[in-house]
């Protein structure tokens, strides 16, 4: 049966399960406006998801057709998997923030094995052994890349600029733009008076930038054709901050369940990776590669129960950490070691 939640102020949430994952579903919303209702956030390409978010849309008395436009947090297929079938079947316009959109047009033109090749190289460069780098070799010359989730995502026709007013009639929904998790994450703030009369400044709907009881996963800007080197942590706390200082009444997160303390939660996670990072310094007394780190970082199962492609989100998010910690002055590279080595100083 389909989980529809009444949020008040023309605003509900229905629950569109991912296949195969323990986060279980994403919460899209769903926003009144003078034009229609207008989704922040789809959901996963698969037709259970697809069943669940227009069962959700019947149970409100309304058709995908009647769908307006879409507002994409983040380019993640969790969130924007179902955009371009809302938008075949509705005519809606979809928008995201410019980073984002340039991952999708970037993935979307990108010759098959060109994302496998690129991770193998990557992953060899930071110390994977040779057992996790032989299938995905073997996935880029076999072509099964075809398979990979994204890679027909739809391109958004309209852009998400931080700060503004997206044009919706009849509601004030501001962008925050909160990198991070992705280089175009993007929050949106509803700066309209809580329906239920809870202090604070309007409501957020903070997709996977702040989640109740989760620390979203925060690994480095994938781009093969770019060496910039960015610092995602650094944009994540950062972005966290300036939500902090919202203050606001109440937070829609894109999974879990709405929640009231945003500025509470905020702290908790500033300090989740200010002792993250304090940990790794620890480990980093001697040399360690970022995959060797990843293996001794503390996760929520053993490093020898992590399914194979969450070991590569983990490396991921050791890279990120250990960038921040380099941009911090408080970890080095050691010169001359292949794969790369760092080192606490």
């Amino acid at each position: 049966m389909t989980q529809v939640t009444e949020h008040g102020g023309g605003v509900w949430s229905l629950r569109v399960p991912i296949p195969d994952n323990p986060l279980g579903h994403t919460l899209v919303h769903v926003l009144d406006t003078d034009r229609g209702p207008v989704l922040v956030d789809t959901g996963w390409d698969d037709p259970a998801s697809w069943t669940e978010l227009t069962g959700g849309l019947d149970a409100l008395g309304l058709s995908v057709r009647d769908v307006h436009g879409v507002v994409i947090t983040h380019h993640h297929p969790d969130h924007h998997g179902l955009s371009g079938r809302v938008r075949e079947e509705s005519g809606a316009w979809i928008a995201m923030h410019a980073a984002d959109t340039a991952v999708v047009r970037r993935t979307r033109e990108a010759e098959p094995g060109t994302w496998l090749g690129y991770l193998a190289r990557k992953l060899a460069a930071v110390g994977a052994p040779e057992d996790h780098l032989a299938p995905l070799r073997a996935a880029s010359a076999s072509g099964r890349t075809r398979t990979l989730p994204g890679l027909r995502s739809a391109l958004p026709d309209r852009e998400i600029v931080p700060g503004e007013l997206l044009d919706l009639v009849g509601r004030r929904l501001r962008a925050v733009w909160t990198p991070g998790h992705t280089p175009g994450h993007v929050c949106l703030h509803l700066e309209e008076e809580h329906p239920a009369g809870l202090p604070g400044h309007g409501r957020l709907f903070s997709g996977d930038h702040l989640l109740p009881g989760i620390s979203p996963h925060i690994g480095l800007y994938e781009d093969p054709d770019d060496a910039t080197e960015t610092d995602p942590l650094g944009d994540y706390l950062d972005s966290l901050e300036r939500i902090g200082r919202l203050g606001v009444a109440e937070v829609l997160p894109a999974h879990q369940y709405a929640f009231a303390d945003a500025a509470g939660r905020v702290r908790e996670l500033l300090d989740h990776h200010e002792e993250r990072l304090t940990g790794l310094l620890g480990l980093l007394a001697t040399p360690l590669t970022p995959w060797q780190l990843a293996e001794r970082m503390e996760w929520n199962r053993p490093w020898d129960r992590i399914p194979y492609g969450s070991r590569n989100i983990a490396v991921s998010e050791a890279e990120a950490h250990v960038r921040r910690l380099v941009k911090l002055g408080r970890a080095e590279a050691v010169a001359g070691t292949d794969p790369v080595t760092y080192i606490a100083v």
